[in-house]
């Protein structure tokens, strides 16, 4: 095994991100990544504080014919859980199933967000005369097909979820990868880097710009054109949708590089945090989705219900920092 291949191996069995160790060492995570890529190797004086944070001889490090030494207690992971390797196959299989995963929950995400739009059309064709029917008919029709177009989205989710069930465990508990897999997931994470960049910039545009269409028609025909204002909800509903589709497909996929390389929200660390704040977040959202579907149904505001996500999402990454910090106190 060349140095590439013992630095990720010993940094993963520590469970220390790149950025971690570069601030162990005192350099760039470039530095790091460039170590690991075996593109370039560290100084003598590195070297040795590499062997003393990692409990190795510097001879292990320097020559590939070293035998890798026994897991010492520091290089154990502090919870005590095993360490779960990861084969070149494993590695390729979970990439391709994450990929075509991220495009079936992505559709499943939009449909979810826009199954309100015939409702919405519906209600405002019948108030605004468009539609010969009665109120209850034109409510009745639009709650079915909210159903019928939802019912998709759920089997979407489930299938993936069926389908990836097998390497649930690479978000959750510490994993060893073979030789040649690191460098590999690196490989395809640089290719698709660009298209990750343009993805999630596209999807953060349409989501800035939803409200353009209802600004549009009041600036142009007032907020009394009824069925206008219907139309504008109902597109702006699908730029939110079209814009959310675009930020999950590319964050699952960049997602399934991250959790091969334990890097940024998958380290080690943070899988310790997020099995400790599983069943908070279970009930959190369960909560948050019975108070969403609650109002909704109450209220009939579907066309902007829709708030409560994103506002759920900044509050439960401000409850995710508390918890931290308590835990933080509490050491």
């Amino acid at each position: 095994m060349i140095f590439a291949d013992k630095l990720i191996d010993l940094r993963k069995k520590n469970g220390w991100s790149q950025e971690e160790l570069a601030e162990k060492l005192d350099v760039s995570r470039q530095t790091i990544s460039k170590w690991e890529g075996a593109l370039s190797m560290p100084d003598l004086g590195r070297m040795l504080k590499l062997a003393q944070l990692f409990g190795v001889t510097t001879d292990y490090l320097i020559k590939d014919d070293q035998e890798q030494p026994e897991c010492t207690p520091e290089t154990e992971p502090e919870d005590g859980s095993q360490i779960r390797r990861v084969s070149m196959e494993q590695a390729v299989e979970f990439i391709h199933l994450r990929d075509a995963a991220s495009g079936r929950i992505a559709l499943g995400v939009l449909l979810c967000i826009c199954c309100a739009i015939p409702l919405i059309l519906l209600a405002g064709a019948q108030e605004a005369g468009k539609l010969a029917v009665s109120e209850e008919f034109a409510a009745g029709l639009g709650c079915l097909l909210l159903f019928l177009i939802l019912a998709p989205a759920i089997g979407m989710f489930i299938q993936s979820g069926l389908k990836l069930h097998a390497y649930e465990f690479l978000e959750k508990e510490p994993v060893e990868t073979a030789y040649g897999v690191d460098g590999m997931v690196r490989e395809r994470q640089s290719r698709y880097a660009a298209r990750h960049t343009q993805l999630l910039i596209s999807g953060v545009i349409l989501c800035v710009l939803c409200p353009t269409p209802l600004f549009t028609v009041i600036t142009l025909l007032g907020e009394k054109n009824e069925w206008a204002m219907t139309m504008a909800v109902a597109a702006l509903l699908l730029m939110v949708g079209i814009g959310v589709l675009c930020i999950v497909r590319t964050c699952v996929v960049w997602g399934t590089f991250q959790l091969l390389l334990e890097e940024e929200d998958y380290t080690r660390e943070r899988k310790r945090e997020e099995r400790r704040n599983s069943t908070v977040a279970g009930i959190y959202w369960g909560v948050v989705t019975a108070v969403y579907l609650a109002y909704s149904f109450i209220t009939g505001a579907w066309d902007h219900s829709w708030i409560v996500w994103p506002v759920a999402g900044v509050s439960y990454g401000v409850l995710e920092s508390v918890l931290r910090v308590i835990r933080k106190n509490q050491k």
